[in-house]
């Protein structure tokens, strides 16, 4: 049984679990097997998936807690099974094994608890690291040429990302263990979220709930005035004056509907009302592969990162990824991309720059069939809302994919700067009305007060929020859950 497939039955308790899918080799590791060509390339033609900016030393692929063979000379029969016996007993493991393995064994089954153990007394990756990872694969029953493949995978985004301290790189290592099991949503990994929402949102805690707090506490009923007061709060803190005013309209009814005027009350029934405005009506998720993400946002609102991130997210959960550069109008732009998809793995495709985007994005779906990836994101200029001609190229680019690839682009995602606040309104209602947008990505939600631009968005459009962008590693864009937030902005 895999590693995974072990991992699963452990957290559901034995009960057989579907097994998770471990990443597919990357170009790069296919490329690190095969001899080493470098043939010329025109600057129209296609771009190869990019090789790593530099790889961590082979491991050598030894069996996980393998025994160690007796020499191969003659002797008394009674010594060679001498040390088979001690095998056999653990006699020969070292001390920190012995220990390692009762301390996972008295363990809750999280994955957290797990790597407290597993890790500990190690401050650096060194040898020291890998060895306790591989016999922490091994205590899992996890075949050695699985615990490679991560471990490999694992030192050679350390070396790119030239990280060398485990207080660095811990939570990375987490996160990838639970994208690529799946685990996303087990109890401690949501209560980390949490806290990082938490954490994220503290400047805009600060201008909305504290604010909400002592307007509680300077009023003993609700009345006209604390409507007035709490319309103050909202429009401050960015949710807009339109979005405001449909919020209070709600939350009176919602207060009149409890029958209690008691301020002490208010707050549970809005954080139900910000739950209610934050859920989305389900949708078909299944598409004909390869599916194709367009993305489109204005210059500086982090969309490169976003797409790189999203990459990683579908590399980490086993998807073959494919990258596309449709921002030709910037030569630096197609540059910045490609180093992102090489530290991700994924493969890359781009033309020289100022070709045209949507001839990009129809060889590019082209490359894509042909290769078999599972996942193309096309990436667009960073075009200015204002400009008429630019939306125009944009919706020739998503005829092109339509004709393309049938039912593409399956999903178009916008990308928007949380800390700009009503202009991120104002972003949303142009691109929409120029390609039908699917879901909002909201970037920088942790360093800006204005946060209520998540309730504005959600309010006017309907347009689901998939995920927000919490920090600058990639384990900080995750997905949105409407409760969460609600919960983390105005306190559980």
């Amino acid at each position: 049984m895999g590693f995974f497939s072990k991992i699963k039955r452990l957290w559901s308790g034995g009960k057989e679990e579907p097994v998770a899918t471990i990443p597919a080799e990357t170009p790069e590791q296919q490329a690190e097997q095969a001899p080493s060509q470098e043939p010329e390339q025109p600057a129209s033609q296609p771009v190869a998936p990019a090789e790593p900016v530099a790889q961590a030393p082979e491991q050598p692929e030894t069996p996980v807690a393998a025994e160690p063979k007796p020499a191969q000379v003659e002797q008394p029969a009674e010594q060679v099974a001498a040390p088979a016996a001690a095998a056999s007993a653990g006699e020969d493991k070292p001390q920190w094994q012995k220990d390692l393995t009762v301390a996972l064994r008295s363990a809750e089954p999280r994955l957290s608890v797990w790597l407290e153990h597993v890790l500990k007394g190690v401050e650096k990756a060194d040898d020291s690291l890998w060895e306790r990872l591989r016999f922490f694969f091994s205590a899992l029953d996890a075949p050695a040429d699985e615990a490679e493949k991560f471990i490999s995978a694992f030192m050679r985004w350390l070396d790119n990302m030239e990280y060398e301290y485990v207080n660095d790189f811990r939570s990375e290592l987490q996160y990838r263990l639970a994208l690529a099991l799946e685990l996303e949503d087990e109890e401690d990994e949501r209560s980390r979220l949490f806290l990082k929402l938490s954490e994220g949102l503290s400047k805009t805690k600060e201008q909305i709930t504290k604010q909400i707090d002592g307007l509680l506490s300077s009023h003993s009923t609700i009345n006209e005035q604390f409507w007035e007061e709490l319309e103050e709060i909202l429009i401050m803190a960015d949710v807009g004056f339109e979005p405001t005013v449909k919020l209070v309209n709600r939350l009176r009814e919602r207060v009149r509907k409890s029958g209690s005027n008691d301020p002490e009350q208010f707050k549970s029934l809005m954080r139900e009302e910000l739950e209610d405005i934050f859920k989305m009506p389900p949708r078909i998720k299944a598409v004909n592969l390869p599916e194709v993400v367009l993305m489109v946002g204005v210059n500086g609102v982090g969309k490169t990162t976003t797409i790189a991130k999203l990459a990683y997210r579908a590399q980490m959960q086993g998807k073959k990824v494919l990258i596309a550069a449709g921002d030709t109008f910037r030569a630096a732009a197609i540059e910045q991309l490609q180093v992102w998809a090489t530290r991700v793995g994924a493969g890359f495709y781009a033309k020289a720059p100022n070709s045209d985007p949507a001839a990009v994005a129809y060889e590019a779906v082209e490359l894509a069939v042909k290769e078999g990836y599972d996942i193309l994101f096309v990436d667009t200029a960073g075009r200015l809302q204002t400009k008429v001609d630019l939306m125009a190229e944009l919706q020739k680019i998503r005829n092109v994919l339509g004709k393309k690839h049938e039912g593409a682009p399956h999903r178009t995602i916008l990308t928007i700067d949380a800390t700009t606040g009503q202009n991120a309104l104002s972003q949303t209602k142009i691109f929409n009305e120029a390609c039908k947008l699917d879901e909002i990505i909201l970037t920088k939600l942790d360093g800006t007060a204005k946060g209520g631009i998540v309730v504005a968005v959600a309010m006017e459009f309907g347009i689901p929020i998939s995920y927000i962008g919490l920090g600058e590693k990639m384990e900080d864009l995750r997905p949105f859950n409407g409760t969460d937030f609600a919960s983390a902005l105005l306190g559980s």
